[in-house]
């Protein structure tokens, strides 16, 4: 059976970013010109960010995913693209979910973000739904301690593949494309 449906992606940008920074609107003009239609939403109140507000932004850019969907989260986007999947109570499936620099552990440079950070997420039975996981760090990330991704990779199964050199994967770490994630899409 074939579906009916087209593939598309989403990428949920993290704290204090924008969906014009860094390498999202690289990576979602990469993905449009392969025909997979690219959402890159932005986060409510990226400066300050709540967990509500931030979910329910996931919601209406993902909806209940299939094989066909694809989710890029980074950083904090990680962790609330992760809760979201975690809370559907529908049937659902996703074609690939790539995390960049994900955590779901508070972070010692980041202690502003603790209280949404605050409890992590259960991330059990997740990969089971998920057809293509990938974890990307860096060897070097200023904000995101690298025990922290491994941590994540290894609670879902996966090992965190090592970007050389991308810092916290910003603009200003010089990451403004980053072909390793349209790689693995």
């Amino acid at each position: 059976m074939t579906s009916t449906t087209a593939r598309r992606a989403v990428i949920i940008h993290g704290y204090s970013a924008t969906p014009q920074d860094h390498w999202f609107g690289w990576l979602a003009e990469e993905l449009d010109t392969r025909g997979i239609a690219t959402a890159v939403p932005a986060m409510p109140t990226p400066q300050a960010p709540e967990p509500g507000p931030w979910l329910r932004t996931v919601r209406d850019a993902v909806g209940v995913p299939d094989e066909e969907t694809v989710v890029v989260g980074h950083s904090l986007g990680c962790l609330t693209v992760l809760r979201y999947l975690a809370a559907l109570r529908t049937p659902w499936r996703v074609g690939a979910l790539v995390l960049v620099a994900g955590f779901v552990d508070p972070c010692p440079a980041l202690p502003n973000l603790d209280d949404y950070i605050n409890g992590g997420c259960p991330v059990d039975g997740l990969a089971e739904r998920i057809d293509r996981l990938t974890l990307f760090r860096s060897d070097a990330d200023d904000y995101v301690p690298i025990g922290h991704t491994d941590r994540l990779a290894s609670s879902l199964g996966c090992t965190a593949v090592v970007v050389p050199g991308a810092g916290h994967f910003l603009g200003s770490d010089g990451v403004t494309t980053l072909p390793q994630v349209l790689d693995v899409i």
